[in-house]
Parts: C-alpha cells; structure tokens; sequence
C-alpha cells in the first residue's frame, strides 16, 4: 500500500514537465522520430472505448492495427466502423483474447476500454510489454490497484493518460483559476452533485445462457464466478460491485478530481457517507441509487450527491460543482461556469460573472491531443497522469467504503485501521488470473 506521503504525492503531480525528448521509444524499444505513425490497439470496442479510438483516428499520425473483444458481435462491427474511419483500410488483427493486443508487437499504444474490473490486469500487462497506455476512468476497482498500476508506469517508463477528459476541456481550466483566484472569500464547502435522469432502473432479469460468439469465461476474468445475466454485461456493469462502484467512481472520478483541484488538497480527514436503494428498492442494481458522501478537511467539507432516474441537482443542473465562499458560489459544469454573488440584507458582496459557455472542440479531443503530445516528447505528466486519476479513483473509493461500513473513516493514507474497512482496500481475484506485483 502507499504511504500517506505518496498519497499526497500522486495527487499533487498537476502539470510540471519532465525532461523532453523528440523521439519516443516504441514498443519492443525502437526509437522513432516524432512524426512516425503510433499504432493503436483497443481492448474493448463497446460504448468509450470505441469512442476513444474514435478520437485518436481523427488525428492522421495513428493507425488502428489490432482491436479485442469478447463479443464477436461487437468485435466485427467495431471493425468495420474502424475501417471506414481509417478510409477503407481494415484493421489486420482482431482477437477475443486481449493477451493478444499485448502480445503484438507492432502495437505502440494500447487503449483499455474494458470495464473496471479488468482495467488493472491490462494496464500492467501493457506496461511490461513496453506500450504507452490510454486506460478509461475510473482507473481501478480497488485502492491497491490503483497502486500497483502507478508502480508499473514508473518502473516500465510508460506514457498514461486516464480517460478523464475533462482535464483537457478549457472551460474547466478556467473556473479553476478563478476559484484560485481568492475572489470567493472563505470557500466552506465544496458541493459535488451527478443526478442522472436519463440512466434508469434496471429490472430483475432472469440468469440464461450465454449468447453465442460471448466468451463469457473471459470478460469475467479476475471476478468471482457467476451466471450469465444481461444485467451484468455491457453497459449495465457498473451497477454490481464485482466489476464497479456506481456513480460514486463512475461520475465522481470527472467531478470530484476538480473539486479537488480547487481545493489544493488530497487526503480528507475523515469519510462518512449515507444512501441506499431508495429509488428502486426491488430493482437488479447492487450500488446505491441514492447516496450522499462527506469528506472532511481541515477547515472545509468536499460533499458528493449522486441519485439515478432524477435530473433535478443543484443549481438547477443534472450534475456540476459549487464552491460555495463567503463572497460567491461558483458553479461549473460540462456546459460552462457562472459565479452567483452571496447576499446579505440584500446587498451582494461581490459582482456575478454571466454563464461562460464551454468553447467548442470537445475535452476527449482535446485529451487525446494532449497524449499524443506526451508520448512523443516522453513526457509522462500527462493532463490526467496515471497519478492523478489513481488518487480520484481511490478518493471516490473511500466514499463507498464508507457507504458499504456505514461507518464514520478516518484514513491515513495506507489503512483505515478498521478490519472491516480494511478489507475493500484490494480485490481477491479468480483463478487462474493473479494479482499483479510489482
């Protein structure tokens, strides 16, 4: 496990540069200039996965030359997509087995699209065969994932970015300097809300066979054994706790890293959190529909909200931030930043800054833009580097585990030094698949 210092550590790794370098080392070691062609393969095709690739193809130095999945549905179709984005030429490989990705060697740069249960496996196995790596959020299902996957970029040198993408958005970027700024006064509280309307209740379905051309088998792979149901497939995965967190790690990844960005802080104090299947009671999900998080600091709190089938958050958006200050309440979300001034008796203590838009060209472009500049230069502070997307992945951790205990945490950085909480800082994998160690 990490020390509270490298806790602290990873966390602030915000944006100064290493050393640059025009060239970038290939898989298998091969140095190659920095307008040489980057070749691409996906582990994943389904929902951001593909929208990943998708992003690094509109940039014409990558080529996608290998894809996996376990679906061979999906797998054929992704193909065929990716050779019409790639004007006709086809992808050479396409594999149900991921090992495969790894195993080719002609692949520069591996995109993991799988769901989180699996992101840890493939990010470290990527790592050891020499490719940069772009991982989806959030980046581990576990705190001691997270972990070892730092431990493998470093010690493999490899370039990581985390598909949080709102790193890259500039409007965001924006807010930020203003609440740096000083011009809210005293921030107490920062409020951290996802309300999603449009993802309802999944019903009870009944467990059945596994459809043909699924290797059901692997896309279990380290999970515990169980049935095939329709539930836990595809996107419907991150309601069960085998494989994910629900929104606490699915939004909270995008939304808490910027409240504590704002904040300039890393570990809180102490996490409690309270909520449960109040929405749909009956329903197939195993995380919360409903649950409110209270991280606390020194001086302020960091509050999550989150509840599935409702739009209605605060400050009448579906999801966002408020850092409420003495002076003003700055809220931003992905459609743009207002500052609402504080009255008192009527009398406003600081002027409104008018809604300002986000500014057009989408945050994954921006981010992927800003990986493949990485990786040329070998610079490994990417805008959201391993560091900074194992420290919200594990901060948004923190936040379940409170909810599974129901109790008040304190945390060191290492350990709860609660048994009962101690024991979701990692995962027990199936065999035959291992915990990694590094």
């Amino acid at each position: 496990m990490t020390t509270r210092r490298d806790f602290i550590r990873q966390a602030a790794v915000l944006g100064a540069g290493l050393s640059v370098n025009p060239f970038f080392i290939k898989a298998g070691g091969q140095s190659v200039g920095a307008n040489d062609r980057i070749r691409v393969g996906l582990i994943g095709c389904n929902g951001m996965g593909f929208s990943d690739l998708t992003a690094f193809l509109r940039n014409p130095e990558v080529e996608c030359i290998a894809i996996a999945d376990i679906d061979e549905g999906v797998l054929n179709e992704k193909a065929a997509k990716t050779a019409e984005l790639q004007k006709g030429k086809k992808v050479g490989h396409l594999y149900k087995d991921w090992r495969q990705v790894i195993d080719n060697k002609d692949v520069d740069l591996v995109i993991v699209g799988t769901p989180d249960h699996w992101h840890c496996l493939q990010l470290v196995a990527a790592c050891e065969a020499g490719k940069d790596v772009y991982c989806e959020k959030p980046l581990g299902n576990s705190i001691e994932e997270c972990n070892v996957m730092i431990r493998a970029a470093e010690k493999y040198n490899r370039v990581v970015q985390v598909g949080q993408w709102q790193r890259s958005d500039p409007h965001w970027q924006d807010a930020m300097a203003f609440v740096h700024s000083g011009k809210l006064g005293k921030i107490r509280t920062v409020r951290v809300f996802s309300y999603q309307g449009w993802c309802p209740s999944i019903p009870v379905k009944p467990d059945e066979s596994v459809p043909a051309g699924v290797d059901y088998d692997m896309w279990l792979g380290p999970a515990p054994k169980r049935p095939f149901n329709r539930n836990r497939f595809h996107f419907t995965f991150r309601w069960f706790w085998d494989y994910a967190g629900g929104l606490m790690t699915d939004w909270g990844v995008h939304l808490l890293d910027y409240a504590l960005y704002g904040m300039n802080v890393t570990a809180p104090k102490s996490i409690m959190a309270s909520g449960g299947k109040f929405g749909y009671p009956d329903d197939a999900c195993e995380t919360p529909d409903l649950l409110q998080t209270i991280y606390t600091f020194d001086d302020f709190t960091v509050m999550w909200d989150h509840a599935i089938g409702i739009d209605d958050g605060a400050y009448g958006r579906n999801h966002g931030l408020g850092f409420v200050g003495e002076n003003g309440t700055l809220v931003i979300d992905r459609g743009g930043w207002e500052v609402i001034p504080e009255k008192v008796n009527g009398i406003a203590r600081m002027e409104a800054v008018a809604l300002t838009k986000n500014y057009g060209e989408g945050g994954l472009n921006l981010h992927v833009k800003n990986h493949l500049e990485c990786i040329k230069t070998r610079n490994r502070n990417c805008r959201a580097s391993i560091e900074i997307g194992a420290h919200i992945a594990k901060f948004s951790q923190l936040g379940n585990i409170a909810f599974r205990t129901g109790k008040k945490l304190a945390w060191d950085g290492t350990s709860f030094h609660d048994s009962e909480a101690d024991r979701y800082l990692t995962k027990e994998y199936r065999s035959p698949w291992t915990f990694p160690k590094i």
